[in-house]
């Protein structure tokens, strides 16, 4: 469970300054990108169904960030809370959905401890690992812009 914490709120930080600093299709390609190479390399779900849902509900946080803090060229503190709260709650819902309701019973037939252990990992933490992430990235956004020169800046 730690390892999960820490690696996932990593790559909700890294989804976040994605579409903060490269824009709408720079996030979308590391929210699409990033579980397809996990898959490959070993260290993501053992289900290729599962791949395309993780890779969605990254999406759903791209697009959350970027239409809530990140459509100006100047972002506020409380733009950048409001898209770590709605983009975390809105990516945990379609994951829960996703996987948990839908993937588990419907699709892979899954019962017993694989689907228990499942659908632990796609409930509470993926909503803990975008708040955490969220909430990293409100702190490491400001320093980043003025480190590369950027014209957003939090107010």
């Amino acid at each position: 469970m730690k390892n999960t914490l820490i690696t996932g709120s990593l790559v909700n930080l890294i989804l976040i300054i994605a579409v903060m600093l490269g824009g709408l299709s720079s996030g979308l390609t590391v929210a699409c990108l990033s579980p397809i190479f996990a898959f490959f390399f070993g260290i993501g779900p053992a289900f290729w169904q599962i791949i395309i849902c993780i890779a969605l509900g990254n999406a759903v946080l791209v697009v959350a960030w970027h239409f809530i803090a990140g459509r100006n060229s100047k972002m506020s503190v409380a733009s950048t809370i409001t898209a770590t709260i709605v983009g975390g709650v809105a990516k945990f819902i379609f994951l829960y959905l996703s996987v948990v309701q839908f993937l588990l019973p419907f699709v892979l037939h899954l019962q017993g401890p694989q689907a228990k252990m499942i659908s632990a990992t796609f409930s509470v933490p993926q909503l803990i690992t975008a708040l955490i992430g969220g909430g990293i990235a409100v702190v490491v956004l400001p320093l980043l812009t003025k480190a590369l020169g950027s014209k957003m800046r939090l107010n």
